[in-house]
């Protein structure tokens, strides 16, 4: 896959499942995201063009940033956590073993995430936009490593979670489209 298709995919999957669909960093990359099946070179094409059909119904449902707020900020107990810590820990912890080495790992690198929102660093957006900056940095090897390493130990399990999950048609169709991004990597 070519690099500049990589670290927009990346970027665009990563802020939008990190970033609540009324915020301003998602708001301008929406026309981009419900066009997403043109960007690549899509394994299925089909599965990915019904996938942007149920985003292009969902994007102005009025219950979207509530969906997001159940599924990414929690009200009450969170039915799909987003964090790798809590798939990788024994006793599904978010300050596990896993989140300390994966600091250590941003930390040797050079990698700082200031997004303003304070939460642990191995949210699945949030690694995905890490490793679009790698890349866009040319930090090839240190990209494939983040995801060989710190995010497909457990993306799998949870990006099908996302897709079971009746809360969002917007998210689990966003979960799908992750998902066939990551097999392309």
């Amino acid at each position: 896959m070519d690099k500049l298709v990589s670290i927009t995919l990346a970027k665009l999957l990563g802020m939008f499942l990190y970033y609540p669909p009324n915020s301003k960093v998602t708001a301008s990359l929406t026309p981009a995201l419900l066009h997403i099946n043109h960007l690549a070179p899509w394994k299925d094409s089909i599965l990915i063009y019904e996938q942007c059909h149920i985003l292009v119904n969902q994007i102005d449902n009025p219950d979207l940033n509530y969906q997001f707020s159940l599924l990414f900020e929690g009200q009450g107990t969170m039915p799909v956590p987003p964090w790798g810590s809590f798939y990788l820990d024994k006793e599904n912890l978010l300050l596990g073993k896993s989140l300390e080495s994966y600091r250590q790992f941003l930390q040797q690198h050079g990698v700082k995430l200031n997004t303003g929102i304070n939460e642990p660093e191995d949210q699945f957006g949030l690694m995905l936009m890490a490793y679009a900056m790698l890349l866009e940095n040319n930090h090839h090897v240190t990209a494939k490593q983040l995801i060989d390493e710190h995010l497909l130990s457990w993306s799998s399990t949870y990006l099908k979670k996302l897709q079971k999950s009746q809360i969002s048609p917007f998210y689990q169709a966003l979960a799908v489209i992750a998902e066939q991004y990551l097999h392309m990597l």
